[in-house]
């Protein structure tokens, strides 16, 4: 993630919370290079999400996201 002075959740708006460039809250951050055969070729998406934002999403999945623990950051 690039260094910034503010971030902000892309879903709801709300400001991450940041000290000396560095997050005293953890966020989700999304990244999506588009190739051929979709309407968005040769494109980079990215965005970030507070928690409460990414758990309202995949709340909404069908099939939920493999969880898996780690044992060592």
């Amino acid at each position: 993630m690039r260094a910034r002075k503010e971030l902000f959740c892309n879903a709801c708006g709300k400001k991450i919370q940041m000290e000396n460039n560095i997050l005293r809250e953890d966020v989700f951050e999304g990244k999506k290079e588009w190739g051929y055969f979709s309407q968005k070729d040769v494109t980079l998406h990215s965005f970030i999400m507070c928690e409460d934002c990414y758990d309202k999403m995949v709340s909404s999945f069908v099939i939920p996201p493999e969880i898996t623990e780690v044992l060592e950051l």
